[in-house]
C-alpha cells in the first residue's frame, strides 16, 4: 500500500526527476521511486503534490524543445568549446540573476497581497476573457 509522501520523499524524487535520462511517464517514475529510492507510491500520490507535479510538466515541456539547432552541434576544437562554455556559464549565471530578482518580487507580491487579505484560491483565480483584454 502507497504511504503518504513526506518532504524529504519529495525531495528525493525532485531529485531522480532532475536526474531522469528516459522518456518520463507517470508509470516509469512510480516504478523508480519504489526501484530507487524504495519509495512505494501512486501516480494520484506524486500528482497532488505540486512540486512533483510541477517538476514532471517542466521535464515534459523541456523534452519537447528542438535543442538539435547548429549552436548545439559538436565543437570542432577545444577553444571553440571554451567559447560556448563559457557562453553558456554567463547565459547561465543570468538567468540565475533574473530567478532571484523574480523570487524577491513575488516575496514582495506575496507579503502585500497577504495584508490586503487575498487569499491563494483568489491570486490563482484563472484570467478571464474580459480581463485579458486590458
Amino acid at each position: 500500500m502507497a504511504r503518504h509522501l513526506t518532504d524529504k520523499d519529495v525531495e528525493r524524487i525532485l531529485s531522480l526527476i532532475e536526474g531522469w535520462k528516459y522518456d518520463l511517464k507517470w508509470e516509469a517514475l512510480v516504478k523508480a521511486c519504489e526501484i530507487s529510492l524504495g519509495i512505494k507510491t501512486t501516480r494520484q500520490a506524486l500528482d497532488r503534490k505540486q512540486k512533483i507535479k510541477d517538476a514532471f510538466q517542466m521535464y515534459q515541456r523541456t523534452q519537447k524543445l528542438d535543442l538539435s539547432d547548429a549552436s548545439a552541434a559538436r565543437p570542432n576544437d577545444i577553444n571553440t568549446a571554451h567559447a560556448r562554455i563559457d557562453g553558456l556559464v554567463k547565459k547561465v549565471k543570468k538567468l540565475e540573476y533574473e530567478n532571484a530578482a523574480l523570487k524577491e518580487k513575488f516575496l514582495i507580491w506575496q507579503y502585500n497581497a497577504e495584508q490586503r487579505g487575498m487569499t491563494e484560491e483568489s491570486l490563482n483565480r484563472p484570467i478571464t476573457r474580459h480581463d485579458q483584454k486590458r
